[in-house]
């Protein structure tokens, strides 16, 4: 967890000077919401932007000020913002009617493109979010299993509900957060990510294990990667020991590739949990996986075998809007080639943003794959080379851990100068980030750099 105090600098100054209403606006704020946000990544010191409209890659602040943007909606915006064909059908979708409380034919052309994309997508279930959809995974594995423990790799989110709270970034022990209960805590077996070894160990040598989950291209969108292999060989391994196989793709699905990370490295989970883009930008999520799993949730199915059914409700399962907007946009995904084109734009971008480091002489680095980006700040002053750096030789909780003035001052920095990117730091890009954008984005980088060096942070 971040518990670096910010003081004040020319680089906070300078930000203070751009965004006054936005500071106006935290004032406000921290009198009705704890620290002054509501989602724990716009977490920002001395306060974030405060924002008024999106089009494209790029994004307006109260103050006027544009930033070419990497946060992209937590990841949700594939298609960039405000996306044309999505925001017609939206508004369309808006005049019919929010909510009916009855089903309706987009859901069904909605679960149908999601199955013709995803590998594993045998029946669908819809949900309202990630937490939710990873939740519903977790319960259903339960179910099907008749065993109790679930298996996770030590840094992997998997949203906030009471199974997932411990060990993403802080109590990699398996303890316990705060408002957890210890015997909840108990079923959740942490494991050291990359480690197949220890995962062939415990799944050997505990019969009670439900489920295996992970996200599968390493916490954080790669931020701690998987190594070459790994993801096949736990396939195998739950497989050998019927435990069920959960991915979560809540950002890596649509995004890595049309069928997301599954269809990548043609490794097939039993359940997946699927969010952000899946809706299209909206608030949409869902569970997808075999049939024989999700049948605990079929009333008919249930009653014949005898079998208690898992209860499942949601006001907001399938509402009209979001699936017209998912719909929608896995239509334009299923069509076009925006993952290549996303992924393209990713891999220039890192390798611009490591030409800078390696010009300045900074031992940092810029990796990711596919249309993601990190920046590893070498909190331990590693002899690195930018553009060589291999994120698997490094301990996973110093990726982790790369939290630090630096990194705050960056963000600001960034952010005074025109581009706006995520805590960790870095970004996912659109498919409609054009290359002005990203030279403009190295640029900024360069700039931001220049600012952190005269400060002393770099």
């Amino acid at each position: 967890m971040n518990d670096t105090v910010l003081e004040s600098s020319p680089i906070v100054e300078a930000y203070r000077q751009r965004t006054p209403g936005s500071a106006a606006l935290f004032e406000e704020a921290r009198s009705m919401f704890p620290s002054g946000i509501t989602h724990d990544s716009r977490f920002l010191q001395p306060y974030g932007i405060y924002a008024t409209k999106a089009l494209g890659s790029r994004k307006w602040d109260v103050d006027g000020n544009e930033y070419v943007d990497y946060s992209g909606g937590h990841g949700a915006l594939l298609l960039g913002h405000s996306h044309p064909e999505v925001s017609a059908a939206v508004q369309q979708a808006l005049e019919a009617g929010t909510h009916f409380g009855d089903s309706h034919e987009t859901e069904i052309q909605w679960a149908r493109v999601i199955q013709r994309l995803v590998p594993s997508a045998d029946q669908i279930r819809f949900t309202s979010s990630g937490t939710e959809a990873t939740h519903m995974a977790v319960r259903l594995a339960r179910a099907h299993t008749g065993k109790s423990k679930i298996v996770r790799l030590q840094g992997h989110f998997h949203g906030w509900h009471d199974h997932m709270t411990s060990g993403y970034n802080s109590h990699y022990d398996g303890s316990p957060t705060r408002g957890v209960l210890p015997s909840l805590a108990e079923k959740i077996i942490l494991l050291s990510p990359n480690d197949i070894d220890l995962v062939g160990e415990t799944l050997a040598s505990d019969k009670d294990i439900a489920a295996l989950i992970l996200e599968p291209t390493g916490s954080t969108f790669g931020m701690v990667p998987l190594a070459e292999g790994y993801l096949a060989a736990l396939r195998e391994l739950t497989e050998r020991h019927s435990v069920v196989l959960i991915f979560d793709e809540v950002v890596t699905g649509f995004r890595v590739s049309k069928g997301g990370a599954q269809a990548h490295y043609g490794v097939i989970p039993d359940l997946t949990a699927l969010a952000k883009i899946v809706a299209g930008g909206l608030p949409g999520a869902a569970v997808v996986g075999l049939r024989e799993i999700l049948e605990a949730l079929d009333f008919d199915v249930t009653s014949t075998s005898g079998k208690e059914k898992i209860q499942h409700q949601g006001t907001f399962n399938a509402n009209p809007v979001s699936a017209t907007a998912g719909y929608t946009a896995l239509s334009i995904i299923e069509t076009s080639k925006v993952n290549e084109t996303a992924n393209d734009s990713g891999e220039f971008l890192r390798q611009g943003m490591n030409q800078v480091l390696q010009d300045m002489q900074i031992p940092w680095a810029a990796y990711g794959e596919f249309s993601g980006i990190h920046v590893f700040t070498n909190p331990e002053s590693r002899p690195i080379e930018p553009a060589a750096f291999d994120p698997l030789s490094v301990p996973w909780p110093e990726l982790k851990g790369n939290v630090s003035s630096a990194v705050i001052k960056l963000r600001l920095a960034m952010l005074t100068n025109g581009v706006e990117f995520n805590g960790w730091p870095g970004g996912t890009i659109s498919s409609v980030h054009s290359e002005a954008d990203l030279n403009l984005t190295i640029d900024v980088f360069k700039e931001s750099l220049k600012m952190l060096r005269s400060e002393g942070e770099v």
